[in-house]
Formats: structure tokens, C-alpha cells, sequence
């Protein structure tokens, strides 16, 4: 096709009776994303990779980092990131979907709400992690409000690990929605982080509402108090 006389570099689907109009507008936009060609052609699992990979350009996020935990790890673009950034760091993921084996990471198919995760994860790096990372969203209903609850929800149990389990001086990084962290959760994290602050990395499309937050300088666990 030519527009003004020009070719359109755009790659348009022929037309299929199976596909539905919405698979059809993510196919096309997928074959005409520049993250999703780069990703291929540099050998990462999704272009997810480059959102991290820019948070971390940005916020030097992996340069010191020894032990990670990437909750949401499927299909394993940001352990490719921190595999290529801090090649000596141990690195453990979880996910509900299967992830295929990645050469230096320690993965577990399972909830990461089920009350056992939290132990397998902390058991499988021998020590407390200095980097929690959270790339989680849960599954779509089609209802705004519920959606953002639901997600909020992961960020929060993920919040609740790192501050559970983080080494001081360590960093959290969660996707949220668009609004960011709520009032609640922010306060919470200010609390126990010098530093906390949300950003939209190039490689989130532009129509997406995903933010992240990025909590660094873990001030240490509170002491308990004797009952």
C-alpha cells in the first residue's frame, strides 16, 4: 500500500474468520512494535526486558546487586536483564505460568500468594535478597476498579516480602497503574526506603497505564515488640 505516495512501512493482517477485531488490533500492533523486533533480535524473552533495562539506566538499579527476586517471572525478560547486568548475582523467580529454564536462574511454578512462597524464595538464594523486583499484574476482568484493586493487591504482598526479607540498603520495583501507589502503600514504603519514586519507562506503550514504583535504600526491619 502507498500513502501520499509513499510505501506504508505498516504490516497489516489479511483478514481471518477465527480472529476476533481486539486479537487482531494486538496482533497488528505487535508486528509493528519496535521493542517487539528489537527483543527478537537481541535474543530477550519478551520487550519487557527493555522496561527494566531502562528503570535500571535510570535508577542504577543493578550494578551493585547480589541476590534478586523477580516475583512475575514468566516468560523471563527482566532475569535475562539482570543475568546480562549483574552476571554474578544469584536469582530467583516465581510465576504461575511455566517459564522455560534460564540458564543461572533458580525457577518455581507456583502462587506467589500461597502462604509457602515466601520461604521457597528465600531459601533458594541462602541469604536476604538485595533486590526485589515485581513485574505482577493480575488477570483482567474488564471492570477499571476491580482491576486496580486486584493489582494493588500483588503490589502489596510484594511490598510485604521486600520489607520482610530485604538486606538494608536494598530496592523494590513494582509495576502499579496509572494514579501510582496508593496513599496507604506510599506511606508505607517511605517508611522503610530513603528513596521512592514512580516512573514510565520508554518501552510501556504509551496507551498502557502501567507505572513503576522504584523504593531504594531499605532503612532495615523495625525491632519487634516484646507482647
Amino acid at each position: 500500500m502507498t500513502r501520499n505516495g509513499r510505501s506504508d512501512p505498516t504490516t497489516r493482517l489479511r483478514k481471518s474468520k477465527g480472529r476476533t477485531a481486539s486479537s487482531t488490533r494486538w496482533l497488528t500492533r505487535q508486528l509493528n512494535d519496535p521493542y517487539v523486533k528489537q527483543a527478537k533480535a537481541d535474543g530477550y524473552r519478551s520487550r519487557a526486558a527493555y522496561k527494566l533495562a531502562e528503570l535500571d539506566e535510570k535508577f542504577d538499579l543493578l550494578r551493585h546487586a547480589t541476590r534478586v527476586v523477580d516475583l512475575g517471572i514468566a516468560p523471563g525478560g527482566w532475569s535475562q536483564v539482570v543475568r546480562q547486568k549483574a552476571p554474578k548475582a544469584a536469582v530467583v523467580g516465581i510465576d504461575l505460568l511455566e517459564t522455560e529454564p534460564l540458564e543461572g536462574v533458580t525457577i518455581y511454578q507456583m502462587d506467589f500468594m500461597d502462604d509457602d512462597a515466601p520461604a521457597v524464595l528465600q531459601a533458594a538464594l541462602d541469604g536476604p535478597p538485595d533486590l526485589v523486583l515485581s513485574d505482577m499484574a493480575a488477570n483482567t476482568v474488564g471492570h477499571k476498579q476491580t482491576d486496580h484493586l486486584r493489582t494493588m493487591g500483588l503490589v502489596e504482598t510484594a511490598a510485604d516480602f521486600a520489607i520482610r526479607t530485604l538486606a538494608p540498603g536494598g530496592g523494590f520495583v513494582a509495576k502499579v497503574l496509572a494514579g501510582g501507589t496508593d496513599t496507604e502503600l506510599l506511606g508505607l514504603l517511605k517508611r522503610h526506603f530513603t528513596s521512592v519514586k514512580h516512573a514510565k519507562p520508554p518501552a510501556s506503550r504509551k496507551g498502557s497505564s502501567e507505572w513503576y514504583v522504584i523504593a531504594k535504600g531499605f532503612k532495615g526491619r523495625e525491632p519487634s515488640v516484646p507482647s
